[in-house]
């Protein structure tokens, strides 16, 4: 088994954790409804009440804000490990419209990242424009403006990777 790298930053509110792990792929985005081992048991035992892959980090939550100094290495441990067993997970899908604050933020990962350093590595770049109801909106500038290829980049570096992260993805559309 590897080691997963991981750091914490703080979440939506005081009860939130968020555990980014940049070298390791995470399973598609969603509500845990069954993780490995030790974060099974923390959300069984009612130490955490919610576990969400969310794009680029594992969201967790304690029951109060509080907490979080008793049990923090724990859940960093659990999470760690979950992540090293990519196999484990079972993902309940973030509700449609509930999803594209998810999707934008996949959206936005990928285009400062992989897909975006691929645009700009042929003279161009990739510009997030909305997200509404699964439907990822995007502007071509630069040489990928026009580009012949453009529509296999968008199929096939961003579309397919948003896809992966965010099953809910209903397509990517260039506007």
């Amino acid at each position: 088994m590897s080691t997963v790298l991981l750091h914490a930053e703080a979440g939506a509110d005081a009860a939130e954790v968020r555990w980014v792990a940049p070298h390791t792929p995470l399973p598609a985005t969603g509500t845990v409804v069954h993780a490995p081992a030790e974060l099974a048991r923390l959300l069984a035992d009612g130490t955490l009440t919610e576990v969400r892959v969310l794009p680029g980090c594992v969201a967790t939550r304690a029951p109060a804000a509080g907490d979080w100094r008793r049990i923090g290495a724990e859940v960093r441990r659990a999470v760690a490990a979950a992540l090293a067993q990519p196999s484990g997970w079972e993902l309940l899908p973030f509700a449609s419209g509930a999803d594209d604050a998810v999707l934008a933020d996949a959206a936005r990962d990928l285009l400062a990242g992989e897909v975006g350093d691929y645009a700009r590595s042929h003279g161009g770049s990739i510009e997030l424009v909305e997200v509404t109801d699964g439907v990822v909106a995007v502007r071509l500038r630069g040489a990928c403006h026009g580009c012949p290829a453009s529509t296999l980049t968008l199929r096939h570096r961003l579309e397919e990777r948003l896809r992966a992260r965010c099953p809910g993805l209903v397509a990517v559309v260039e506007r």
